[in-house]
């Protein structure tokens, strides 16, 4: 199976640098199921290429699975792994690109951080929903999508198509994005794993599907498609996408017991097709299930303007605004006067003025909005002179030592009126199945709710604020709510 990616932003051979492989070697990675080889075929100021090749072996294969697994005959040698890309594909590519998905390169830093022209080609590809599924999912990542059938044999054009397709994808993408994209994908197109997925698939997915999944609209069919639709791991997943994303529906499913033949599937039978019901499956998404609940990240904002609501404030700042989730609903309601949003992401602040149609809009409410770049642990004079500030899901974010200098800026230079500040509750940690470790791969930190109390109270201390507390979500008698939230008043 073959993977290929190609840059045309000048000098292309910065490419090597970007993925961390050599243009004038070619590198082998051993894989459980054979070998993964990458090489450029092209290497050029113009123009470079870097191609992955994986060569599966069937005897390695069929020699690692289980015990328990069902006897396919001749099925374990012939079939089109070693042709089409799939989940062996996307697990060769996170591991020969693992420094290279989380996009860090300190000989290119800015390079590595924004966007370039990106070409990527997969001559074969299962594709369970044919070129228009490959265009649904690719699409709305800001890829421009070449998905055509392949002929199930060229030679007797009557026979039809096959379940194949030719994929090729352009446009200006980060690079570490784009590979997170093909990892979560190729499984999802292909809608089988050669693996058995245990309960660190979901934060796989969270991880790889950081600043798109959540947005996605067809993340409920990517979800169920790359967690092979078990409930128990989907619930989970729609339940932290919720809390991460933009409006989304948790989209949960009764909590009945998973099918039979999914608790006892191998690695044989998960990449065994189901004949056609896939697809059947997939081509309507199911209505949410009795107990979705309204999405944790709506209910956080509600929340935060419902605050400030209550204190009448007419100017506000959100600090570290994101893609502009707050700011919008701000926007919407004409009392507030001005509204502002920073981020120290320029690329937070595009899909911010993206979401909030900025080139579209209305003269009136455009000039009541500010955005700007800035760090949050550095004064910023653009940081003051508003009635209220906002750190929705930001304090995490900050590394410990750096907190000191974010409470100085913020309550300490700036010093508005009201700062609201809402973090997430550890302690609910435990009511999230299968999580492990944090809510999210960037939190430097997640509190208790008594944690969170200290450091209100230290920072009421040391700047003259009184707080209190609100709980958002529902609240658990044992562990408290999912979100904890601190209202500071001045004075």
């Amino acid at each position: 199976m073959l993977l290929t990616i190609s840059t045309t932003t000048r000098p292309a051979t910065d490419l090597g640098f970007l993925l961390h492989k050599h243009p004038g070697r070619v590198q082998e990675f051993g894989q459980s199921f054979g070998v993964a080889r990458v090489f450029y075929p092209e290497a050029t100021e113009e123009r470079c290429t870097a191609a992955l090749m994986v060569e599966v072996d069937p005897i390695r294969l069929v020699r690692s699975r289980g015990t328990s697994s069902p006897d396919f005959s001749l099925g374990q040698y012939v079939n089109d792994r070693p042709y089409a890309a799939s989940s062996m594909l996307a697990v060769a590519l996170a591991d020969v690109f693992r420094t290279a998905r989380t996009g860090h390169c300190k000989a290119r830093p800015e390079l590595a951080a924004g966007p370039i022209e990106l070409e990527v080609t997969v001559p074969a590809l299962p594709c369970r929903g044919g070129p228009e599924l490959a265009r649904q999912l690719f699409e709305p990542l800001g890829w421009q999508v070449e998905a055509h059938a392949l002929p199930l044999d060229e030679g007797f054009p009557e026979w039809g198509d096959s379940r194949y397709v030719r994929l090729v994808l352009r446009g200006p993408v980060r690079l570490a994005d784009a590979l997170n994209h093909l990892y979560v994908m190729f499984p999802v197109l292909d809608d089988a794993k050669h693996y058995w997925m245990a309960s660190d698939e979901v934060d796989k997915l969270i991880r790889a599907g950081e600043g798109w999944l959540a947005s996605h609209p067809e993340r409920g069919r990517i979800t169920r498609r790359y967690l092979g639709r078990r409930r128990s791991l989907t619930n989970t997943a729609f339940a932290r996408l919720a809390e991460l994303g933009d409006d989304v529906e948790e989209d949960l499913e009764p909590p009945i017991e998973e099918d039979a033949a999914a608790e006892t599937a191998t690695p044989e039978t998960a990449d065994t097709p189901t004949p056609q019901t896939g697809d059947a499956v997939d081509a309507v998404e199911p209505e949410p299930g009795p107990q979705a609940r309204t999405p944790l990240n709506l209910l956080r904002r509600e929340a935060v303007v419902e605050v400030l609501t209550e204190a009448r404030a007419r100017t506000v700042i959100d600090l570290g605004c994101g893609s502009g989730q707050l700011v919008g609903e701000l926007l919407r309601n004409p009392e507030f006067a001005r509204v502002a949003g920073v981020d120290v992401s320029a690329r937070a602040l595009a899909v911010a003025a993206r979401r909030l149609k900025l080139d579209r809009m209305p003269d009136a409410r455009r000039a009541r909005l500010h955005l700007f770049q800035g760090a949050l642990t550095y004064t910023d004079e653009r940081f003051a002179g508003y009635d209220a500030a906002v750190l929705m899901e930001v304090v995490e974010h900050v590394d410990p030592p750096r907190l000191a200098a974010l409470e100085r800026v913020v309550f300490g230079t700036a010093r508005p009126g009201l700062v609201v500040v809402t973090t997430p509750n550890s302690e609910y940690n435990v009511r999230y199945e299968f999580l492990t470790g944090m809510r999210h791969p960037d939190h430097r930190f997640e509190w208790t709710r008594a944690e969170f109390a200290a450091w209100a109270e230290g920072v009421c201390g040391e700047y003259g604020y009184r707080v209190t507390y609100r709980p958002v979500g529902e609240v658990d008698p044992e562990v408290g709510p999912p979100t904890q939230m601190g209202v500071f008043v001045r004075g």
